[in-house]
């Protein structure tokens, strides 16, 4: 069956929660002491924070699943990106995660085309992007959508502080 790919609404709360536990604990979770991990994903992932992103007007979600069940999803909010020329209005890329056993189908670049569709009407906004210096892969995939670095930041689980590339959409 075809993955599919749809806006969440606030009654996806649950689902994004679960699904945003699920690929940062599987890219992530042996990076951190388990207690770190645990706080983090219980102040930024769970249903609560989740419901409260969805419920804003600024931000967006969408989930891509198969058979009715999350497996991957990107969200988009806001910038919080610490950078002198962000200014209102502009967008961050929050998250964008897809489980192990369904990469490499080019459905990460579904979400980001569906998510692109989203910033850009009816007015272009500039975009950011944070991401991990050591993550190659994920640098590669939002040059091709024209990012470029601009900056760093250190992005902190716990006592971890990870640098962080924060890349922009000229």
């Amino acid at each position: 069956m075809a993955l599919l790919i749809r806006r969440a609404t606030p009654a996806d709360a649950d689902a994004l929660s679960a699904i945003a536990i699920a690929t940062y604990t599987e890219t992530f979770g042996d990076s951190y002491p388990a207690q770190d991990l645990q706080a983090f994903l219980q102040d930024h992932y769970s249903p609560a924070p989740q419901r409260r992103e969805l419920e804003d007007p600024h931000s967006a979600a969408w989930l891509l699943e198969e058979d009715g069940r999350a497996v991957g999803y990107l969200a988009a909010g806001p910038n919080g990106l610490p950078h002198a020329d962000a200014a209102a209005g502009d967008i961050e890329l929050k998250r964008l995660y897809v489980l192990a056993s369904h990469q490499g189908g080019g459905h990460g670049a579904r979400l980001m085309e569906a998510f692109l569709a989203w910033l850009d009407h009816p007015v272009h906004r500039r975009l950011w992007v944070g991401v991990w210096s050591e993550n190659f892969g994920a640098q590669r995939f939002y040059a091709r959508y024209g990012c470029v670095k601009v900056g760093t930041y250190e992005f902190v689980v716990g006592d971890s502080r990870d640098l962080e590339f924060i890349l922009r959409r000229p």
